[in-house]
């Protein structure tokens, strides 16, 4: 069950082998029939997870080897321990999946809902970390990516099980009626998207986005002698004439630009002043602080400067990376010699939530920083809906992993469930403006140094998941209840 579960990473990016779940979730949901108790199927459920969040979250290791002397000993607990913990949701899946087949649900179709259930949970409880739920195959599945706008990436989860469990109601004579009434769904899914994919959007009139990608390694990027070079080299790119004759309006620079704080830099913002000329307006990532005090909480922001380098907009990130801006359990690790990866003289304080930002001439934003972009909902302020998104982001912890790949496809879904396109700026990579049905339009891979020039793709009207957000996996799941009705198990 582990090796099953560790071949079903090769259905998410970069592979994007989706067929492999087509073969993996048919033979777990056969050894989960086999077994005889709830205890057991735990046993197996857990298994198939523990296997397949080791394949999918590896890229986690990458982050102990930039200062390997202090982190190093932390990899096998991080890596093994997050991969066991992701896998109980799992085990819980496949033990109600059992207990609903007394209840007459053939065990193939009381696993998909079982699944998207239990993974719907792993992205809520304690803080959630919905990193590669099943249904981010959809990346890799053509016009089948654009039904997250109708369901998110909760309700795919539950439809690519489903299909996949599906070819096991044919062992029985009974249950044909329900597997061919889900397939039929295939056809009806891939006309919807085809159909979504075909509208054309066009540009916003007279945004020229610059993206930076400066590409600094995580061992030089907080090197206190590094600052002033940093600086200059992304000042330096920002103003390089566009090779495509775009009219830059709007520069983005990734998560944590400069390692220093840039809003209490006046010279910073003297160089910046001149760089922007009146004309053009910044918007970057940035620590920043809350006062000038030593222990001052600090926050990872995004700031947007004015042409005149005055700070306009703020948005602090309100998710932190458990490990990296906090230590969960610290009272219990602490003393075991666990610290977070990002040190700091004070620590780092979430912010109040989703927000949309202003960004004079190019509309309201919703902002969304590094992990972030891993949630499906509580995305943005939809008191205020935004016309675009800006991620940034630093992926250079993870250095040329599946990481930034996983990364770059959940941000392409967030788009998708929003109808709205996706501007993304990246560290070391992979930076990318994506419009509204997912499509990357322009990018610039994983570890060049450079930037991406591009307008500004338009939005679409809302769409049903960005309305009412994973009430739509419940009305899924009620579906679900009547489906069995079809079917009569052994």
């Amino acid at each position: 069950m582990f090796l099953a579960g560790l071949c079903g990473a090769l259905a998410m990016p970069p592979v994007g082998w989706w067929p492999v779940f087509v073969l993996i979730f048919p033979f777990a949901i056969i050894r989960f029939g086999a077994v005889t108790n709830s205890a057991r199927a735990f046993g197996q459920g857990w298994l198939f997870g523990f296997g397949y969040f080791c394949g999918v979250l590896h890229w986690i290791g990458f982050a102990f080897l930039v200062e390997a002397s202090t982190y190093l000993w932390m990899m096998p607990f991080a890596v093994g321990g997050l991969a066991a913990v992701m896998a109980v949701y799992w085990g819980a899946a496949a033990v109600v999946a059992k207990i609903l087949g007394r209840y007459g649900w053939p065990l193939w179709l009381s696993f998909p809902p079982c699944l998207a259930l239990a993974e719907w949970l792993r992205g809520h409880l304690m803080t959630g970390f919905p990193w590669a739920a099943p249904g981010l195959a959809a990346d890799s599945m053509g016009p089948i990516l654009q039904v997250a706008a109708l369901i998110g990436m909760p309700g795919l989860t539950l439809l690519i099980v489903a299909w996949c469990a599906a070819p096991l109601a044919f062992l029985d004579q009974r249950q044909k009626i329900s597997a061919v009434f889900l397939l039929l769904m295939i056809p009806v899914a891939l006309l919807y998207g085809l159909q979504r994919q075909g509208q054309v959007v066009g540009t916003v009139p007279g945004v020229g986005l610059r993206i930076v990608q400066p590409n600094i390694s995580q061992e030089d990027k907080w090197r206190q002698n590094n600052s002033a070079k940093i600086f200059e080299d992304l000042v330096a790119t920002s103003t390089t004439p566009s090779t495509n004759g775009l009219n830059i309006t709007h520069i983005i620079w990734p998560e944590s630009a400069v390692p220093f704080l840039i809003d209490e830099s006046e010279g910073a913002k003297n160089v910046l002043r001149g760089a922007l000329g009146g004309e053009t307006h910044l918007i970057t990532g940035a620590i920043r602080r809350a006062s000038r005090e030593p222990s001052a909480d600090h926050y990872t922001s995004v700031l947007v400067f004015d042409p005149y380098a005055d700070v306009i907009g703020v948005y602090d990130k309100w998710r932190l990376v458990p490990g990296g801006e906090f230590l969960p359990f610290a009272w219990a690790l602490e003393p075991l010699g666990f610290q977070r990866l990002v040190s700091l003289p004070g620590s780092f304080a979430a912010g109040p939530g989703p927000r949309t930002v202003d960004i004079p001439g190019a509309g309201k934003a919703g902002i969304i920083i590094c992990y972030e972009a891993i949630f499906p909902d509580q995305l943005l302020d939809h008191g205020e809906r935004p016309s675009w998104i800006i991620n940034v982001t630093n992926d250079g912890w993870f250095g040329h992993s599946t990481g930034p790949y996983q990364h770059l496809a959940q941000a392409r879904m967030r788009a998708v469930e929003q109808g709205v396109p996706l501007v993304r700026a990246a560290n070391t990579g992979i930076s990318a403006v994506i419009d509204p049905f997912g499509a990357v339009m322009a990018s610039k891979a994983l570890g060049e140094k450079g930037f991406v020039d591009a307008p500004l793709p338009n939005g679409l009207s809302t769409t049903l998941y960005a309305q009412y957000g994973d009430f739509a996996l419940l009305l899924f799941l009620a579906v679900f209840g009547f489906v069995p009705l079809f079917s009569r198990a052994d």
